[in-house]
């Protein structure tokens, strides 16, 4: 009833224009039905005002096994474009809320990182090379890192690998300004079988 023109699966089509990406947003989760649920209620109407042509896709990790927030995103890519010919990939965790429309989920020229001002790093980027969060990355910059690390078991770690990833390709990571790119965290207790990851 909220989002009338949201299509079965989570997908959205701008009907007064052309959207200039294709844009798939890539979830990695566990358990956290009730961060997915504020969400999705808070972002599917941002995403909308955006004008964007895009799908969500929730990746579950079943199991008891230790998270695994880059393989997630790999299969990410690999099932969405089993369905739609995206050209655009964002990747947020589940329990970030951009502040600002103009902080635009979409990809740019060089990879961008979205969530650069959250509140619980008291809204400042808590280090130059941080990653993690939101972030968007073209399907041909993705094919220039070779996609994201599989090794990366337990909270952390994953987000500096890809950070690298970009510079050693001679691309640079682009952000919005600190005002545009503000984002709250919804609070929450470390995941069971998310402990940090030892090569971070």
């Amino acid at each position: 009833k909220e989002n009338p023109g949201l299509q079965e699966g989570g997908r959205y089509k701008p009907h007064d224009c052309v959207a200039l990406q294709k844009v798939a947003l890539i979830i990695p989760f566990r358990l956290r039905d009730e961060h997915l649920k504020f969400w999705l209620y808070y972002l599917h109407p941002i995403l909308q005002r955006q004008q964007l042509d895009y799908g969500v896709y929730v990746i579950n990790q079943d199991g008891d096994n230790t998270f695994n927030r880059a393989k997630l995103m790999n299969i990410g890519i690999a099932e969405a474009l089993k369905e739609y010919d995206y050209d655009c990939f964002v990747f947020s965790d589940v329990d970030i809320i951009p502040m600002d429309d103009r902080n635009t989920y979409k990809c740019f020229s060089q990879p961008r990182h979205l969530s650069v001002s959250m509140d619980k790093y008291g809204f400042k980027l808590p280090y130059y090379q941080y990653f993690g969060g939101v972030s968007s990355l073209s399907k041909e910059q993705i094919m220039k890192i070779n996609g994201f690390p599989n090794n990366y078991w337990g909270w952390g770690g994953e987000d500096d690998d890809i950070f690298n990833r970009v510079n050693n390709r001679k691309m640079s990571v682009s952000r919005p300004d600190g005002v545009v790119g503000k984002c709250r965290m919804i609070r929450h207790e470390r995941d069971k079988n998310n402990n940090d990851n030892p090569q971070r």
